[in-house]
């Protein structure tokens, strides 16, 4: 078999379900229980400085 014949069935096979399992990873890692806290911190640092503007050093 050539490298090219090698590496098309490795990446029909196991490459496919290792990438598979980093998604369901990430996945599982943003939606967990814990993080409701830190994502809508996130989600408002836009407005954290609404009555002033923000300084040089913030």
């Amino acid at each position: 078999m050539d490298t090219y014949g090698i590496m098309r069935a490795f990446a029909d096979s196991w490459f496919l379900i290792a990438m598979f399992a980093f998604f369901v990873g990430a996945a599982l890692f943003a939606f967990r229980p814990g993080s409701n806290k830190i994502h809508k911190d996130i989600a408002n640092i836009p407005f954290r400085h609404e009555d002033k503007p923000a300084g040089d050093r913030d």
